[in-house]
């Protein structure tokens, strides 16, 4: 916008000195033009002298700039000088993403190829007030960590959409339909204004309009039935708005990437290389190999020790940087596997295919050569382009029964990786990384997509093998490119901070086990103590703890230490296909190592602070997508359960009762304290317990009883749980938890009454 209402005389950019301008401002356009242009320091004394300007002209000069400013296009400088700006007005609409470890916002609209710049929402006094895909005016400022945002209007999400489930209205609205959120945090259901060709019961997607308590939506499309299996992961990706349709020119880019040549490159494909994956795998971007150096060098360091290589499949090869297939692969930040599915970062031709280490085809990768001492060091690495032709893709399963069995037509390829393992496993139990194992649930479902069973993930050796090698090779290209001076994108994980550890103290009290605050703090330290409760009733309560007293990893090109790996320089690189952190360690290898001209520009190294954050925020997401979408299928499971009486354990407590998850299924059910009888109920803060005034009946985390299903709601993947017995009545399956020190201990508020059971 103009300051004073000048009226520009030119339209295009101009050279950086012009000879003779007629009088009048210039456009923002050529302004930043002449900057950019420039190779001297600019302020508004050069920008007056390359238009000129007159003295009457400066003060409308002077205006026109800071309007640029508060538009984002420019920043100050120091001794009066500007420059582009990084693009953020000083007010705009941000648009919640995350509502973790504080609240924090991209713009609601951006245009630019490059990530939204991620910035904090200073929230005041109304902490959480904000929920994810919230839209509020806010006053941008430049902080030393990056932007902060200071709401000064919530708005309405008039351009967001609403999945939910359209439902007859029977209170004679208008349209004679209502719209039932499927998020279990709405508060309204909407009046539909025009249901198209959606039914009763449909799962649909919504434009709303108006606002509370008077909004409508309009029906814009038809997702099908909400209860089949298959609808529990769309809910998800349109729910945490999951960018899952390629554009034209991604998707063309990809076909034709998907045949090109492979070009000069190492000839690997004698070596008997394979991949070890799960059984249901969709795509395959990391082999492995291994085999005994025999040395007659005394000097050699691996002599009696092991090479090995990782080759991963080399997806900067095919997508290049800038391309539409990029912007799609940043926009996306990372693949999300549901049960039934999965969102690709990369269109299928790629990630299924092309790039995909597939048995007997040759294909592309990424090699990183590791030499291997018999202690597990890693004493040498170099990276080149290779070619390889898998022999095979095999299951963990099958993998694990080859090696216990000594028999099976593999052995003779995975003896020599078992015994480099070996020495790499002893490697990582001197580094004693932090050692949590916490059970993790897998759906099983038919051909149809009917859910068959929930299980727990087995953890087997091979999983322990493909995790050491691939660490390996993540650490080797993290010093790699320090030792050429080239940027990272490192996984950064910080030790917990002071209030954690504080938290962690207060916990352990409560079962009578002493934490020392002022001890130096490190992975070792809380395997120390799991292995202290090892056997107890309360150990999985104890490691999940521990698992919340961390801080959440995240990407970054600062090197600020893996702790829970009790790793210096930990960046990813073995899964360019699914992760896009990986895909710049890979340009940035090809860079530092002249490994062709499609390594890390410039330009993308200076855009790494903004795409570590974005790919964080976006592995979050991700990440939320796949917990939700587990938990609409365990509720689906259990929905022919309701009414049966299941073995449970505490996983929380709250003034407002606890929550329980069913042993060996997981989902997570309230139990209200309404319903846990007649009598009051105390809320200890500290131990996180509730006891009963009268008949001290108390339930704390970790604490086995045996509930009734009350309820299953496959559609937002909720659970209430009642206990069976009589009134007020629970049945411990094991003796009462160990009490600790009564301090923080509240009264649920007075006249609050806790009524009957229903």
């Amino acid at each position: 916008m103009l300051a004073r209402g000048r009226v520009p005389p030119h339209k295009t950019p101009v050279p950086r000195r012009p000879p003779a301008l007629p009088p009048g401002l210039p456009t923002a356009e050529a302004v930043l033009a002449f900057i950019a242009s420039s190779a001297t320091p600019v302020g508004k004394r050069e920008i007056a002298k390359a238009f000129g300007l007159h003295a009457q002209d400066k003060i409308a000069l002077k205006g026109l700039l800071r309007d640029m400013a508060d538009a984002g296009q420019l920043d100050a400088g120091a001794k009066r000088t500007v420059h582009k700006g990084g693009g953020l007005p000083k007010v705009t609409v941000l648009r919640v993403v995350e509502v973790a470890d504080g609240v924090f916002g991209v713009p609601d609209t951006w245009e630019r190829s490059t990530p939204p710049p991620r910035v904090r929402i200073v929230e005041g006094t109304k902490r959480g007030a904000l929920g994810l895909g919230d839209r509020v005016l806010a006053r941008i400022e430049e902080t030393g960590r990056g932007h902060s945002g200071f709401p000064m209007k919530k708005l309405a999400k008039t351009e967001e959409f609403v999945l939910g489930i359209l439902r007859q209205d029977g209170s004679g609205g208008a349209g004679g339909y209502r719209l039932v959120p499927v998020d279990k945090r709405a508060r309204i259901d909407f009046v539909v204004s025009d249901r198209g060709e959606a039914g009763v019961g449909d799962l649909v997607l919504a434009e709303p309009s108006g606002r509370a308590p008077h909004q409508t939506a309009r029906v814009i499309e038809v997702l099908g039935d909400p209860f089949a299996p298959r609808s529990f992961s769309l809910i998800a990706i349109h729910a945490k708005g999951l960018p899952h349709r390629f554009s034209e020119a991604a998707t063309e880019q990809a076909e034709r990437a998907a045949h090109q040549l492979l070009g000069d490159r190492e000839d690997l494909r004698h070596l008997p290389i394979l991949t070890i994956d799960p059984a249901d795998a969709r795509d395959h971007d990391d082999a492995v190999w291994a085999a005994p150096r025999h040395s007659a060098d005394a000097d050699d360091p691996n002599s009696g020790g092991w090479d090995a290589i990782v080759a991963i499949a080399d997806v900067s090869f095919y997508v290049p940087e800038g391309s539409a297939l990029d912007r799609a692969a940043r926009e996306r930040g990372n693949s999300v596997y549901f049960p039934d599915r999965v969102v690709p970062m990369l269109p299928e031709v790629l990630s299924a295919d092309a790039c995909s280490l597939v048995e007997g085809q040759d294909r592309a990768v990424l090699a990183c050569h590791l030499g291997v001492a018999a202690d597990g060091t890693v004493t040498g690495h170099r990276f080149t382009r290779a070619v390889i032709r898998c022999t095979t893709n095999i299951a963990y399963e099958e993998a694990q029964a080859t090696i216990d069995t000594g028999a099976g037509e593999h052995l003779a390829a995975l003896q020599p990786l078992w015994k480099a393992w070996g020495a790499l496993a002893r490697a990582r139990d001197a580094r004693s990384p932090l050692d949590l194992d916490l059970p993790e649930r897998r759906v099983e479902l038919d051909t149809g997509g009917t859910i068959t069973a929930i299980v727990t993930r087995e953890r087997l050796d091979a999983h322990r093998l493909i995790e050491d090698f691939m660490i390996a090779a993540n650490v080797a290209a993290a010093q790699a490119l320090e030792a050429k001076r080239t940027v990272c994108m490192y996984r950064v994980h910080e030790a917990p901070p002071r209030e954690k550890l504080v938290a962690l103290k207060d916990y352990l009290e409560t079962f009578g086990i002493p934490f020392a605050l002022g001890q130096v703090i490190a992975p070792r330290t809380f395997n120390g103590l799991l292995a202290k409760v090892k056997g107890e009733a309360f150990a999985q309560q104890v490691s999940e703890q521990v698992l919340r007293t961390q801080t959440q990893a995240y990407y970054s090109p600062e090197n600020k230490g893996h702790f829970g790996l009790a790793l210096r320089s930990y960046g990813h690189f073995t899964s360019p296909i699914r992760r896009y952190a990986d895909l710049m360690v890979h340009r940035a290898l090809v860079r530092a190592y002249k490994l062709g001209e499609d390594g890390l520009s410039d330009g993308e190294a200076a855009l790494m602070p903004r795409t570590g954050e974005h790919i964080s925020m976006t592995e979050r997401r991700a990440m939320e997508a796949e917990r939700e979408t587990v938990d609409r299928y365990v509720a689906a499971y259990l929905s022919t359960k309701v009414g049966e009486t299941m073995a449970t354990r505490i996983t929380g407590v709250a003034k407002f009762g606890f929550f329980a998850t069913v042993e060996g299924v997981g989902g997570d059910g309230l139990v209200p304290v309404s319903t846990l009888g007649a009598e009051y109920f105390v809320f200890n803060e500290d131990a996180r317990t509730l006891e009963g005034s009268a008949s001290g009946t108390r339930y704390a985390a970790g604490q086995m009883l045996d509930l009734r299903l009350a309820e299953a709601n496959p559609i937002t993947g909720a659970l209430r749980f009642e206990l069976p017995l009589g009134e007020g009545e629970a049945a411990p399956r094991t003796d009462r938890v160990r009490t600790g020190r009564r301090a923080g201990q509240s009264r649920i508020p007075t006249g609050v009454r806790r009524g009957r059971r229903s």
